[in-house]
């Protein structure tokens, strides 16, 4: 008796087909709902930069440029003016303070200095004459004085003796008389002598403190007026080194013109321009640092010019501590000046990725073959070194920080 076989429900195949449906739909649903549907580009990595992000001192500074000058120099600038007689320093030349640098001529200013001398010197011979005349007056009036005195001291006993003979009737009254008078003459005459003499001596007193003055300032404008023609001679105010234009024998220097400057050699400060935008933070004493042939020097500001022309303004900055060796007038120096005291910040390295993101957003590795995007906000800057990171990343961090240009609108960047 046959036996009726019952149909599987669930065969291998019928279990596989199920199977290999569900399979697919799960992939499909996987795709729309967990699949990484980001645009992406392959990049090789030797043409990319990969920088760290990690903590460190924050140092705000700004770039410039300052020009080596001398931290003393004397410029040398005519008083008088005329020709240019003899050339006695070249430029470069080492002097020594009160050398001879150059002689000028001018004929004209030396007849008028000796004319005026004359002058002077005739003044002064007038005032000595004065001063001569006043004291042989005085002289007259003691000798006049002397002849008075010596007169009364004969006549004062003769006319005693002859009161007393007098009174006795011993002479005659004629012969009395006659030496009474003398005598009498005599004492008022000294009276009238002395009192003219008393008056005229604080008159002298007076007229010789006035002449003596007198005297004095002629003097000094004579001394004055013989300095003029040596002013005709320029000389080295300082040591140092002399730095003139070119000059020639015979050229014509005007009055105030400047003939050129002396430096004190081996002493060196730095001129540097900034824009007017941080004259706010800008004070004595900030700190700046340079390097020269290899090595790096420190420099802080010591004045701040309060001009302002075509938008910069001055400062003047010299060394702390060490110059560097081999510096000349008139070099450039890229300076690099702190604006104000460090802090540790989270720091990223800055880049060519900033022209193309304004520092909006930045590819960051996820892994070490993709690289992925992500917003950061950033802060100042460290010169042209760092940026101050404030939002979207953290320490560790590695980023790529060479040019964007190339990567498009992708937002994942495979790696090979």
């Amino acid at each position: 008796m046959d036996k009726k076989l019952v149909k599987k429900t669930w065969t291998l195949k019928r279990i596989a087909t199920f199977g290999g449906i569900g399979l697919f739909v799960i992939f499909v649903s996987y795709q729309f709902i967990f699949a990484d549907r980001r645009s992406k580009l392959k990049i090789e990595m030797d043409k990319i930069t990969i920088s760290e992000v990690r903590r460190g001192e924050f140092k705000e500074y700004i770039p410039q440029t300052g020009i080596v000058e001398p931290s003393r120099q004397v410029f040398l600038d005519a008083i008088e003016g005329g020709n240019i007689k003899h050339i006695t320093r070249e430029s470069g030349a080492m002097v020594k303070k009160g050398d001879i640098i150059l002689e000028i001529t001018n004929l004209n200013r030396e007849i008028t200095v000796l004319d005026q001398e004359s002058n002077l010197t005739q003044s002064i011979n007038r005032t000595r004459d004065t001063r001569m005349t006043i004291n042989q007056n005085a002289l007259r009036q003691q000798e006049s004085l002397i002849t008075i005195d010596n007169a009364l001291a004969t006549l004062k006993p003769k006319y005693l003796r002859q009161k007393q003979m007098y009174d006795k009737k011993l002479i005659a009254k004629q012969e009395f008389e006659q030496t009474e008078a003398d005598y009498i003459a005599n004492l008022k005459r000294r009276e009238i002598t002395y009192k003219a003499f008393q008056i005229d001596s604080i008159s002298r007193a007076r007229q010789i403190v006035q002449l003596d003055e007198s005297e004095r300032k002629l003097l000094q404008s004579l001394a004055g007026v013989g300095k003029i023609l040596d002013n005709l001679t320029l000389r080295a105010p300082i040591d140092g080194q002399l730095s003139t234009p070119h000059w020639e024998v015979g050229q014509a220097v005007t009055v105030g013109q400047r003939l050129g400057q002396v430096d004190i050699v081996g002493s060196y400060k730095v001129r540097v321009p900034i824009d007017e935008l941080y004259l706010p933070r800008i004070s004595q004493g900030l700190h700046a640092t340079t390097d020269f042939a290899g090595k790096t020097y420190s420099l802080k500001i010591t004045y701040v010019y309060p001009n302002i022309t075509a938008g910069r303004f001055e400062v003047d900055m010299d060394f702390d501590g060490e110059t560097p060796q081999g510096i000349r007038r008139g070099q450039s120096l890229r300076l690099r000046i702190e604006l104000g005291q460090s802090s540790e910040e989270l720091l990223l390295p800055m880049g060519g990725f900033y022209k193309d993101t304004g520092g909006n957003w930045v590819f960051i590795l996820d892994g070490e073959k993709r690289a992925v995007r992500r917003d950061i906000k950033l802060g100042r800057k460290m010169g042209s070194e760092y940026f101050e990171v404030l939002e979207g990343l953290k320490p560790g961090d590695k980023v790529i920080t060479s040019s964007y240009e190339n990567f498009g609108n992708n937002e994942v960047l495979i790696l090979n």
